[in-house]
């Protein structure tokens, strides 16, 4: 172990997640904070209101958030749930306004994310308090027993994920932990970790940004081939297109491989939403 202790590890399987564990300097905050002025300032908008490919895969066009991506004290947590090689294939923006309404209805990341094993790992960092009052994440233990729901893409208003994606069977909805992040720190969720998340009722802005980690091995059940990046150790597998660092901050060669991250994305986001309604469809 590198970070964690066997107590943590233990419980991150048990459960399928772990918070609150530090990361970054004030410092630090202070600079991701001041990559994300910078990039909503070009913008000309907060990234919420822009076009749906600026709310991720930003380590493809930032050097900033790059360094976050790679961040030791992150990747060390991260290598002691997944192993020392390891992928981001996809990162994303959660921000909530101050006093709004945007919250997340229940549901598991890895609902359309077409990986197989399904063993990916997300490290949510908070750039500001993320507590209860902000709308932090709520988390449903799954006991040891990992499993994928049937999920739709409902479209719900204020929703944090565009798409509105809502878990439609039954299931257990008792006892969730609601993971209150002060800024700085991270929490990680397994990608069949059952969450919420409320409104922010805060008079700050609740930010934060979800790295989605992968080892190697994993690979996509789909016809779209995916870029991902190798932040640690080694690939021997050859399942996604790596790409490298951006050189400088939004420069045309970075926004150019932005933009093809983005558009293969979403092109396995369509197709996986296919395949999970068939998947669902055979077993009812």
């Amino acid at each position: 172990m590198k970070a964690l202790t066997q107590l943590q590890a233990d419980f991150y399987r048990e459960n399928g997640f772990l918070f609150p564990l530090p990361a970054l300097t004030d410092q630090e905050i202070a600079d991701c904070r001041a990559g994300l002025d910078r990039f909503e300032a070009e913008l000309g908008s907060a990234v919420a209101d822009a076009d749906v490919k600026w709310r991720s895969q930003a380590h493809a066009h930032s050097p900033w958030f790059n360094n976050l991506v790679r961040h030791p004290r992150i990747l060390d947590v991260i290598e002691d749930v997944i192993g020392p090689n390891i992928l981001v294939w996809t990162s994303t923006f959660f921000i909530k306004e101050a006093h709004s309404a945007t919250y997340a209805a229940w549901h598991q990341d890895g609902g359309y994310f077409g990986l197989t094993p399904q063993t990916s790992v997300c490290a949510w960092v908070a750039l500001t308090d993320a507590s209860r009052e902000a709308g932090c994440m709520e988390q449903l233990s799954f006991h040891g027993k990992p499993k994928l729901y049937q999920h739709s893409p409902m479209g719900l208003p204020n929703s944090i994920n565009r798409a509105g994606q809502t878990i439609v069977e039954d299931f257990d909805q008792s006892n969730p932990t609601a993971m209150a992040l002060p800024a700085g720190s991270f929490s990680l969720h397994h990608e069949l970790a059952v969450h919420r998340s409320a409104p922010n009722n805060a008079s700050h802005r609740r930010i934060g940004i979800g790295l989605n980690f992968v080892p190697p091995h994993v690979r996509l059940d789909g016809p779209v081939r995916c870029k991902a990046m190798l932040v640690r150790g080694e690939d021997k597998y050859g399942h996604f297109d790596l790409i490298e660092p951006p050189s400088g901050e939004r420069d045309a060669a970075a926004l150019a491989v932005h933009q093809q991250v983005s558009d293969q994305y979403r092109e396995n986001y369509r197709h996986q939403v296919i395949r999970h309604d068939e998947r669902f469809a055979a077993v009812t």
